[in-house]
C-alpha cells in the first residue's frame, strides 16, 4: 500500500470569537492520564452504484469539521503545562493523502501493521515527551484509487476519551450532512474540572506511577480478534453465575481474554504471577445527574480487580465476578468522595496501592476500554456508515497489555483489538481453546459487516 500526501492545512474554528474564550481547565483526572494519541480509523467503501467525488468530500469535511470546532474549541488548542488547554487558533491538522489501490481489496486481506501508514504523523501509544507543542486532534483523509475513503485521527487522551471523540463525530457528521448539531447546554463542556478540579501542582511521583502502568520497554504486538454472536453468548451463558447472573457481553469478553492473557503468560514464564485487571469507566453515566456525552474531558477511572489465587484451573465465571464487583465500586457514594477538593486524595490511594503492588515487581497489568454502546460504527458524514472501524495495530515499544473492545455493526459481533507482549500473544494465537471463540484477523467478507 503506497500512501501520498496531497495536501496539509490547518482547520480552526468558524467563528473568531473562541479564540477570546478562557483557557479550558483540566481535570485532574486530566491531569493523570499520560499524554498520548489513540488512533481511530473508518473505513468507507463506494459501492457500484454510487459517485464519490473527492474535492467535494474533503470541502464538506472541512468546513463541517470548522463548525465542530466552534462547539468543541478545546479539541483546536494546544496545552499549558498540565494544567489547561488555550491558543485555540493553532487549530486541527487536517491532511489528504492518495492511497494506490482499492479498499475493498485491501479489506479482503487486512494487515493491521499497514493501518499506520494511513494516520496523521503523530505516533500513537507513545507517552510524549513535549504535549505542549502537540495538537489534541489531528485528521487525515485518505482517497484509495477506487473512490474509498479512509477517514483516520489521532486523538490526544489528554482531554479525550471514548465518550469525548464520540459526540465529537456525531456533531461532525451531523454538521456534514447540513443539519444543525449546537450543544444544547454548552456550560457542560466544561463539567470535568469543576466537578474534578486541577491541582496546581500535580506531585511528580504520581505521573511517573500512571506511566509505569501503561508503558513498558519491551517487545509488544495487537491481534484483532473477531467474536460474532454465537460466541459472544455462549461466553456469556459461561460467565454466570450465582453470585453474577446476567453477565454483560463486555463482562463476559473481559474475563475470558483476562484469563488467557494470564495463562499464555504463565507459559511463557513458567508461573502464574498475580494479575491486576483495569477497566476504564465512563463516568458520566454513573454521576446523578448524569452528564452528557459531549462534556470534554476524562471523565474516566478505572476500575480495578486483583486475581492472585493460587488454583491451577482459572474459572471464567470468577474472573467475571471480579470484573462486575469493581464496576458495583463505582456507586453514588463512592462518586461523591472523587469530587471536589478532597477527590484527589481518595484517588491517590488507589495509585499508590497500585504503585505498590506494581513495585514489587511480579504483578501484570490487563487494561480494558470498552467502545461498545458509543455508536461509532453509525457515524455517516453524508455518504454512508463506515463499511469498518479500525484501530491501528502497530504500537509503540512500550505500550503494554491493553485490549479495545468495539463493535462491528451487525449481528452483535465484537472485535477485540489485544495488545500484549509479543511471546504471550503468540501463545494465545495458536490456543485451541481460546480459537474456539475467538477469530483471528478475519477477512471482510467473513465479517460481513
Amino acid at each position: 500500500m503506497e500512501v501520498r500526501i496531497t495536501s496539509r492545512e490547518t482547520i480552526q474554528p468558524y467563528s473568531r470569537e473562541v479564540h477570546l474564550l478562557k483557557p479550558f481547565k483540566l481535570s485532574f483526572l486530566d491531569q493523570l492520564i499520560p499524554p498520548n494519541y489513540v488512533p481511530v480509523i473508518f473505513f468507507y467503501t463506494r459501492s457500484s452504484d454510487s459517485y464519490f467525488d473527492s474535492a467535494q468530500i474533503s470541502s464538506q469535511l472541512k468546513k463541517s469539521l470548522s463548525k465542530t470546532l466552534n462547539q468543541f474549541y478545546p479539541l483546536s488548542g494546544r496545552p499549558i503545562g498540565n494544567f489547561c488547554i488555550d491558543h485555540y487558533e493553532e487549530g486541527v491538522p487536517f491532511i489528504e493523502a492518495r492511497v494506490n489501490g482499492c479498499l475493498s481489496d485491501y479489506l479482503q486481506f487486512i494487515e493491521l501493521e499497514k493501518l499506520n501508514q494511513l494516520l496523521p504523523p503523530f505516533e500513537p501509544f507513545l507517552c510524549l515527551s513535549d504535549p505542549a507543542v502537540q495538537p489534541q486532534l489531528a485528521v487525515q483523509l485518505n482517497i484509495f484509487d477506487c473512490g474509498g475513503i479512509a477517514l483516520a485521527m489521532c486523538c490526544s487522551h489528554k482531554i479525550i476519551d471514548a465518550s469525548t471523540i464520540s459526540a465529537f463525530l456525531r456533531s461532525w457528521a451531523t454538521f456534514s450532512q447540513g443539519t444543525n448539531a449546537e450543544i444544547p447546554h454548552p456550560d457542560l463542556l466544561k463539567a470535568s474540572s469543576r466537578l474534578f478540579p486541577p491541582m496546581h501542582s500535580m506531585p511528580p511521583n504520581f505521573l511517573s506511577s500512571m506511566e509505569s502502568f501503561w508503558f513498558k520497554e519491551g517487545r509488544y504486538k495487537t491481534r484483532r480478534f473477531v467474536f460474532d454472536a454465537n460466541a459472544v453468548a455462549t461466553l456469556m451463558f459461561k460467565a454466570k453465575s450465582k453470585r453474577l447472573e446476567h453477565p454483560s457481553r463486555a463482562e463476559a469478553l473481559t474475563a475470558f481474554i483476562w484469563k488467557y492473557a494470564m495463562l499464555a503468560s504463565r507459559s511463557a514464564s513458567g508461573i502464574l504471577k498475580p494479575s491486576v485487571l483495569t477497566q476504564a469507566m465512563n463516568l458520566r453515566r454513573k454521576m446523578k445527574p448524569q452528564l452528557p456525552d459531549y462534556s470534554i474531558g476524562n471523565l474516566i477511572w478505572f476500575a480495578t480487580s486483583i486475581y492472585n489465587s493460587g488454583k491451577k484451573d482459572i474459572e471464567l465465571h470468577d474472573l467475571a465476578y471480579l470484573a462486575r464487583e469493581a464496576v458495583n465500586n463505582f456507586n453514588t457514594d463512592y462518586l461523591e468522595t472523587l469530587q471536589g477538593d478532597e477527590g484527589f486524595k481518595v484517588i491517590s490511594e488507589q495509585v499508590n496501592q497500585l504503585t505498590e503492588l506494581a513495585s514489587k515487581g511480579n504483578a501484570e497489568f490487563y487494561g480494558f476500554s470498552s467502545w461498545l454502546n458509543f455508536r461509532l460504527h453509525e457515524v455517516d458524514f453524508g455518504w454512508g456508515k463506515p463499511s469498518w472501524l479500525g484501530i491501528p495495530g502497530l504500537v509503540s515499544p512500550a505500550f503494554t497489555n491493553f485490549t479495545f473492545l468495539k463493535e462491528i455493526g451487525q449481528d452483535k459481533a465484537v472485535e477485540a483489538w489485544v495488545t500484549l507482549d509479543e511471546k504471550c500473544l503468540v501463545m494465545l494465537e495458536h490456543d485451541p481453546e481460546f480459537l474456539a471463540f475467538a477469530s483471528p484477523n478475519p477477512h471482510y467478507d467473513k465479517v460481513k459487516i
